[in-house]
């Protein structure tokens, strides 16, 4: 990829992340985008399908930055509370970009994709995991239950505080 073309891709997630900040996905236009990141529209359209595409490459993008933060996946399995650490704090992180790419509609997006991902791995890692029930329910409970708990408390009592009750009642279940 050459420098001009780096310029134009920046542009574009500049002006859609400046877009997206202020106004819902569904009501960002080509043109808008265009005439901020000083584009033509036919040269959006060499890069994207449409905005839904940006969106969904910068989601996946910053999804994929949050778990290659976590150093240790696995952990999940072995060592909860040193997971849920590490997840909720590249969760934070990566904390304004999440207020931005998955709000409004896109809000459920991220927890749904993390457990998608973390699920994967582990059963690829762990293969008797797949079929286990109880573990695939706590599973689903920890990450989008502790991503909702987190989001919604993380302001008002600060992130160590969220973590440590979301690893208590982790250690709780089954």
């Amino acid at each position: 990829m050459d420098l001009r073309e780096k310029k134009t891709l920046k542009n574009i997630r500049n002006a859609f992340l400046e877009l997206r900040a202020k106004k819902p996905l569904e009501r960002i236009t080509i043109k808008e985008l265009a005439g901020l990141a000083e584009i033509s529209k036919a040269t959006f359209y060499l890069h994207y399908k449409d905005i839904y595409d940006l969106s969904e490459t910068l989601q996946n993008e910053l999804i994929q930055n949050i778990l290659h933060s976590i150093t240790h996946p696995a952990c999940l399995v072995t060592n909860i509370d040193g997971f849920i650490e590490e997840l909720f704090y590249a969760f934070y992180a990566q904390q304004s970009l999440i207020d931005i790419l998955f709000s409004g509609s896109q809000a459920s997006v991220l927890p749904i994709c993390i457990e998608e991902k973390l699920s994967d791995y582990i059963h690829q890692l762990i293969p008797e995991t797949a079929q286990d029930a109880k573990f695939n329910i706590r599973l689903t409970y920890q990450i989008q239950g502790g991503y909702y708990a987190y989001q919604k408390y993380y302001r008002d009592y600060g992130i160590e505080m969220v973590i440590d009750v979301i690893s208590r009642l982790s250690d709780s279940v089954l």
